[in-house]
């Protein structure tokens, strides 16, 4: 049976169809020595005639072997017209893709993308994943996104640069860049150490400053919530404070750092040497143009 192929399957469906091999050949736009060739194979392949002959002008008529090969035949032409129609899809940029992200990223920069990816392609499957902070793992993702080295056999796209902005209550600090050494001693609501208060707080030591932590929290929300209750100041990065709309917020007030803290590096990680799908490559694309627009100018 490996040697039966598609092609002598469409002659059968054909010949069947149409009651001779003349007009299926005409159908196909095959010479109708073709045909009989095709089926003569197709014959040799399944061990039988599948049709009888009687010829002049009486119709073809499949053998009782040849129905049971028409009725599979069918079905596995239908297979091979759905396997072709979900090729194309795909390469059309249909089909699935599952990415990693974190707060900044999912607030701001990924609804862009998922808009922009489900309006070129409306029948493709999205799947978001939070990834942990401080030891996020690719796994079977198609994409990571996150702010920092990543060990493993990864490829890496820099997307943007995204610095550090001091945000406080309103009259906490004179207005314009604030010091690092104006910080020391004063009461600060800071993340946990797995995100980037485990490098901000021996940065600012170094720079003079010494904050006395009042509050932690992985939360961006939450963090702002305490600044804006008087708890104390926070450092958060620019994007977190864009997300959240910080400065449209007239209980916070945003302030550069002098000297500045390094900036995070916000990138795209995937499988050293994976081959992309077309919808993963698109959202790449996609991925570098938004990022761009959130770039400091």
């Amino acid at each position: 049976m490996k040697d039966v192929e598609l092609r002598h399957l469409v002659a059968m469906v054909a010949i069947a169809e149409e009651g001779s091999f003349g007009r299926a050949a005409a159908r196909l736009g095959y010479t109708q020595s073709t045909v009989s060739q095709q089926i003569t194979a197709l014959e040799r392949a399944v061990g039988g005639l599948v049709f009888d002959r009687p010829g002049g002008p009486k119709p073809v008529r499949l053998t009782p072997l040849g129905a049971v090969v028409l009725a599979q035949g069918r079905e596995l032409l239908a297979k091979a017209d759905a396997l072709a129609e979900a090729v194309a899809r795909f390469k059309a940029g249909d089909g699935r893709i599952d990415i990693g992200t974190f707060q900044s990223v999912s607030n701001v920069i990924l609804p862009s993308i998922i808009s922009r990816l489900r309006e070129e392609h409306p029948s493709c499957e999205i799947r978001l994943s939070e990834v942990p902070e401080g030891d996020p793992e690719l796994g079977e993702l198609d994409l990571l996104f996150y702010d920092g080295p990543l060990d493993g056999d990864l490829e890496r796209l820099k997307l943007l640069d995204d610095p550090y902005l001091l945000v406080a209550r309103p009259g906490d600090f004179p207005d314009g860049a604030v010091r690092l050494k104006q910080l020391d001693g004063r009461p600060m609501v800071g993340c946990h150490h797995t995100c980037d208060q485990r490098w901000m707080e021996p940065a600012l030591a170094v720079a003079g400053a010494q904050p006395r932590i009042v509050f932690r929290s992985p939360g961006n929300e939450t963090i702002l919530s305490m600044v804006r209750a008087g708890l104390g100041w926070a450092v958060l990065p620019r994007l977190a404070l864009r997300g959240s709309d910080a400065w449209s917020d007239d209980r916070l007030r945003i302030h550069e750092l002098r000297p500045s803290l390094p900036a995070r590096e916000i990138s795209l990680h995937w499988r050293t040497g994976r081959t992309h799908s077309p919808l993963a490559a698109r959202a790449i694309a996609i991925a570098t143009e938004v990022a761009s627009e959130f770039a400091p100018s």
